[in-house]
């Protein structure tokens, strides 16, 4: 463990979760499964000023400098198995509507498929859901989020911003306070009520929606019209001979190399 500052106190905003912050950590991601592995019950939110070694989807480095916010919070066994890959959704919009509530706005962040929050094009956030099968037949369920709060890195391929730049004055406390407060709501929303809400609310911020996109998955490209996610929030295309295409996993383009 490195630099903890508080171990396992309350999240006021979130009943129910409780937190831990460290200093630095190499990934938050990574301690909150350990503590998973170690018998955690969940709903446990792990923060870091720092991380040394902060990943995003498919393995890429995530740049984490100080004044931004990361964070993860541990889940056990929080939905049906065969579920759980609705939870990215669960997360993007419950960290939108964050966006929201911490900057004073009304539907600042659009939402790129599955889980990437936008501004004006640039992009404001990572959102990285892991799960592993546990001891006792437990599953555990990790969502980190990285928040461009004070600053934002240069990443090949994507343009980014950061709220700062945006002209917004808000800390990463105060960051993970709405996200806490929103994630509790929304992960209790979906335990409670089933994907319809979580897709109407994701919908509704939908990036691109009825234009032509990109998607590569692997080495295969492939173009079409962003139609909608469907109820167990994948990807839906028509391609150009009208026919649909489901997209479970791969990377969106907003043009048509990639």
């Amino acid at each position: 463990m490195s630099g903890t500052l508080q171990e396992f106190g309350p999240v006021p905003c979130a009943p129910g979760f409780r937190f831990e912050r460290h200093s630095a950590l190499e990934s938050t991601n990574t301690r909150a499964m350990e503590l998973g592995r170690a018998g955690e019950v969940g709903g446990l939110w792990v923060l870091a000023d720092v991380q040394t070694g902060g990943r995003g989807r498919r393995g890429r480095a995530w740049v984490s400098p100080k004044g931004n916010l990361f964070a993860s919070v541990l889940l056990i066994d929080p939905g049906p198995r065969d579920r759980l890959g609705e939870l990215p959704m669960v997360a993007a919009v419950a960290l939108a509507e964050a966006v929201d509530r911490a900057v004073g706005s009304i539907g600042l962040a659009r939402l790129k498929w599955p889980n990437d929050l936008l501004v004006d094009g640039g992009k404001l956030s990572g959102i990285l859901l892991e799960a592993q099968p546990l001891s006792g037949g437990r599953t555990g369920v990790v969502c980190g989020f990285g928040v461009n709060v004070a600053a934002h890195p240069q990443i090949e391929a994507y343009a980014t911003t950061d709220l700062t730049a945006l002209g917004f004055r808000v800390s990463a406390q105060v960051m993970f306070e709405r996200l806490a407060e929103q994630f509790a709501l929304w992960l209790g929303h979906w335990q409670r009520d089933g994907f319809d809400p979580v897709r109407d609310a994701w919908m509704k911020r939908a990036l691109r929606l009825g234009e032509k996109i990109a998607v590569r998955m692997g080495e295969e490209l492939i173009e079409g019209r962003f139609a909608e996610i469907d109820t167990r929030g994948q990807m839906v295309l028509v391609l150009d001979n009208g026919s649909k295409k489901t997209i479970s996993a791969g990377d969106v383009f907003f043009g048509t190399t990639g």
